[in-house]
């Protein structure tokens, strides 16, 4: 069996912060290095059975929290590690440690990284046949701690994925010319970047796996305490891909619009309102 790039006990889920921080500072120079934004990918990422039990736990889901089918997110759903079998969530919690920040700190160069204890939008995702997430920069303000989004760490959970089966995660540049870099979302392989307003990604290829299995990754987000209120916060923000049949986000351009010109009560009435219709 291959080694784990980041031995954790595979029954207590414990790491031990020395390892932690080496690792992180073998792989620092190439992460932050890395064009148009720092991101990083290690295969082997978990010992396997950590993640092969995870799997196991997960063939019972209970309803998801959230669900999605529109054009810029089809067919995927996220589910919230308070909710999973306690393996799972024993996971995630330990992906929120002291010990797994400090590898997260060391690779990436950011100080102070904040883990999510409510996981607003990570937990278990899975992307049925047919769904994608279109090309966007996510939300950059966590408003319940009032804390700067920083960083995204992916694990995918995907046995034998191949190439030709969709779902690939995709890297593009700043303005949203070129894709620099995609991964096929295989078993045990792990993904992190820096998020800014416009560091683009996303898994716009439909999934397309001929046995039926969906597309499946655990999604855990990090902070710093540097949000200003000067700052102006957004939801996700999606572009299309030029020269594709991507659609326009325009729900969310049409709530920004109203947000720019409504004072903030009335804003959240009219919102709220227009949710309830369904727009």
């Amino acid at each position: 069996m291959t080694n784990a790039v980041l031995p954790f006990d595979v029954e207590t889920l414990s790491l031990r912060s020395a390892i932690a921080k080496e690792v992180g500072e073998q792989n620092a120079a190439a992460y932050q290095g890395r064009e148009p934004y720092p991101y990083g990918f290690f295969d082997n990422f978990l010992p396997e059975e950590v993640l092969e039990r995870v799997l196991q736990e997960l063939q019972q889901l209970p309803e998801a929290e959230s669900s999605f089918n529109r054009p810029q997110e089809k067919l995927k759903s996220a589910f919230s590690p308070e909710r999973l079998p306690p393996y799972t969530r024993n996971l995630f919690y330990a992906l929120n440690s002291r010990p797994f920040l400090a590898f997260l700190e060391e690779l990436t160069g950011i100080s102070g990284l904040i883990p999510d204890p409510y996981f607003i939008g990570g937990g278990v995702h899975i992307t049925q046949n047919g769904g994608h997430l279109d090309i966007h920069a996510d939300f950059n303000h966590h408003g319940k701690l009032n804390v700067e989004r920083r960083l995204n760490v992916l694990i995918y959970l995907n046995k034998d994925w191949k190439p030709e089966w969709g779902g690939e995660f995709e890297i593009w540049n700043t303005d949203m010319t070129e894709k620099v870099k995609s991964f096929t979302p295989i078993f045990n392989r792990m993904v992190c970047f820096n998020t800014r307003s416009d560091t683009w990604h996303g898994n716009p290829e439909p999934v397309n796996n001929p046995n039926g299995d969906p597309r499946m990754s655990l999604a855990l987000y990090y902070y710093t305490a540097t949000w200003s209120d000067l700052r102006k916060g957004h939801t996700t923000l999606f572009k299309p891909r030029p020269g594709t049949q991507d659609k326009p986000d325009r729900q969310i351009a049409r709530h920004q619009f109203l947000q720019e010109i409504l004072p903030p009560l009335v804003y959240r009435k009219v919102i709220w309102r227009l949710a309830r219709l369904g727009f």
